[in-house]
């Protein structure tokens, strides 16, 4: 009888062990043109879940550890973005064929001299305008700092008040989603991503990874007090780093 239950409880570990492996598996794929079928290389790939990236090789395959439920993140830039769950029949059999569709653009007048130059240095260098955003600092928390969209004293008091408010926007959304926040440090440590994100300035990606909106994270941004000329000019990357930095300071105040 002890033997039989011995026997029953090894069992019952393999079990567990054989479940855990089974769960998070590698994904094979290809990603090819919807209009022309062709094989698509360097497409971005993301398991949104994991936060783990990777990209297609020349003849437009993928590998990819994912489970049942994941949300694969396809991007190229000129083609529309593509989000799709991941089935236990993409991981059992494997090369499913993922299609991206290209985006097609109309071409708008560009001007190419925004400030009109009079060829005097002294007369050009007034009519240009200055980023007047200064940057508070606030002592004992790691950050940089904070971007003010303007020099006012008055600036520093409402960093202040964004992050010591219990009723204030920040407090609300970053207590609401520790979860989705809990991957800015993943999202930082995935050389992938950044890469990604260093070229892109739609905020695509990190509204997708974070579960936000695109108001939402505007407004995380303005409650940090980094100013509108921020907001619009910078990078994925640079937008992934000042939340980044903004919620590490959040968290050190709670503790």
């Amino acid at each position: 009888m002890m033997i039989k239950r011995l026997y029953q409880f090894l069992f019952s570990i393999y079990g567990v062990m054989v479940m855990g492996q089974e769960q998070i598996q590698h994904l094979n794929g290809i990603v090819e043109n919807d209009a022309t079928g062709f094989p698509m290389e360097s497409v971005h790939v993301l398991n949104l879940n994991m936060v783990e990236g990777t990209t297609t090789d020349k003849k437009g395959n993928f590998e990819i550890r994912a489970q049942v439920n994941d949300t694969l993140y396809f991007s190229y830039l000129g083609y529309k973005s593509l989000k799709v769950a991941v089935t236990q029949d993409m991981i059992k059999f494997g090369n499913s064929k993922f299609q991206i569709t290209q985006l097609a653009y109309a071409l708008e007048e560009i001007i190419l001299r925004p400030y009109q130059l009079t060829g005097y240095l002294d007369i050009d260098v007034r009519n240009v305008p200055i980023n007047s955003a200064g940057r508070y600092r606030i002592p004992g928390l790691p950050n940089a700092g904070y971007e003010g969209g303007n020099r006012n004293p008055n600036a520093i008091s409402k960093t202040f008040a964004a992050l010591f408010n219990p009723a204030d926007f920040l407090h609300n959304l970053f207590g609401k989603k520790g979860a989705q926040m809990k991957k800015l440090k993943k999202m930082r440590e995935s050389d992938e991503l950044k890469n990604l994100l260093a070229s892109k300035f739609d905020r695509e990606i990190i509204t997708q990874l974070l579960n936000l909106d695109r108001l939402d994270l505007d407004e995380i941004l303005r409650n940090c007090n980094y100013s509108d000329t921020f907001i619009k000019e910078s990078n994925d990357l640079q937008i992934l780093e000042a939340i980044s930095g903004c919620y590490e300071e959040y968290r050190v105040l709670q503790m």
